[in-house]
């Protein structure tokens, strides 16, 4: 018999604001390529605030993973892949030919779509810039059975020593590394391209969620007995990286690119951050103001986050053209109205796409986001 869990809306709602995020981080880039000069406060919030994002979506595709596993049963990996084959692998190969050949259009190149050139883009994820999430999570469900053997070991000493390990890993990767210098071999672009496959840089917030959902009852008591103590947590964790971004400004004296660009994920104040907001948000969207104000919309954009994250760069293109057409100036006020606009055609766009596959062809939902009617329900 089939045990119904408890329903835990957080996941949906930290969906929708991870995507918020992820659109946010791109907006941040358009920004600081259009303004030498860019509002350094603002930008913060464009690229440093939102550093949670893409962790955050391994840390809840973790948690759903094993929410909804029997980590002492045996594990049936061929279902288990063919599902996620459906739903991540379809629509990552759907929206990487769809870039390539919008992209093929515009610049009147089809050498994309030449047998080696096409497998080096699927393979790292490069047909657009938001598509290495996928690959990534695609090589996490690969080794699901890793993953597993390491949860049903995990414990919190376990997941201190794992978090040092963490930021040891994640700061060679990140800063000292130089592919510059490599000759160009077969094998560079494994190492320019490493993170957008190597799982090892995000294991921990991905074990971290298979560990909370396993453990959910003891979390779930802990979220609502210590929620103050995770809202100063995860503020302290933010003022740290927030430190680090005007550190790197106005002592180290880099330019705003090469703060966002040190000042990431990845760095050690970022896992901190990383892990510190993962958990807080969860908390705040499962019992604090987040889980009771703004309900509809946290349910709204969390229902369509996957298409708007796959397909908010078209949404950027088509204000940048408007933006250049009627010669806008790319201030901190018009970043924040592009940011907005993109936000709401995506959405509007998910929204009539999902609605019209649902009644007339239900296979654009399946290719497109991986979803598959169910009887006696609305898609």
């Amino acid at each position: 018999m089939k045990i119904v869990k408890e329903r835990i809306p957080a996941i949906e709602y930290m969906r929708g604001i991870g995507m918020l995020g992820v659109v946010a981080i791109h907006i941040g880039s358009q920004y600081l390529v259009a303004n030498p000069t860019p509002n350094l406060q603002l930008l913060a919030v464009y690229e440093i605030f939102t550093r949670f994002s893409v962790p955050i979506f391994f840390f809840i595709s973790a948690f759903g993973l094993f929410y909804n596993l029997d980590i002492n049963a045996k594990f049936d990996y061929g279902s288990f892949m063919k599902k996620r084959f459906k739903t991540v692998l379809i629509p990552y190969l759907v929206w990487s030919i769809f870039y390539l050949g919008l992209y093929a259009v515009m610049y009147h190149d089809v050498g994309v779509f030449m047998p080696g050139a096409l497998i080096h883009t699927l393979f790292f994820g490069l047909a657009c810039y938001q598509l290495y999430f996928m690959v990534l999570l695609l090589w996490f469900y690969f080794l699901m059975p890793i993953w597993i053997w390491c949860v049903r070991r995990l414990n919190i000493p376990w997941l201190i020593i794992l978090f040092i390990v963490q930021v040891a890993f994640d700061y060679y990767s990140s800063y000292e590394i130089n592919v510059y210098s490599l000759p160009d071999t077969f094998w560079k672009p494994f190492l320019v391209y490493r993170l957008n496959y190597i799982v090892l840089h995000y294991v921990f917030i991905f074990l971290l969620g298979g560990y909370l959902a396993v453990h959910y009852q003891k979390f779930k008591l802990f979220m609502q007995d210590h929620l103050g103590g995770l809202r100063i947590a995860g503020l302290l964790s933010l003022a740290g990286l927030v430190w680090y971004y005007y550190y790197c400004i106005y002592h180290l004296g880099y330019p705003p690119e090469g703060a966002v660009n040190t000042a990431h994920q990845l760095s050690p104040l970022g896992l901190v951050y990383t892990a510190c907001s993962s958990v807080y948000l969860f908390a705040e969207c499962q019992y604090g103001v987040l889980s009771r104000k703004g309900i509809a919309a946290e349910k709204l954009f969390g229902k369509h986050s996957y298409f708007i994250y796959l397909g908010h760069p078209v949404a950027i293109m088509i204000m940048k053209r408007v933006y250049e057409k009627l010669q806008i100036v790319m201030t901190g006020v018009h970043s924040i109205i592009f940011y907005l606009c993109v936000v709401a055609i995506t959405l509007a766009v998910a929204i009539v796409v999902r609605q019209w596959s649902a009644k007339y062809a239900p296979w654009f939902n399946e290719i497109s986001i991986g979803v598959y009617p169910k009887k006696g329900k609305k898609v």
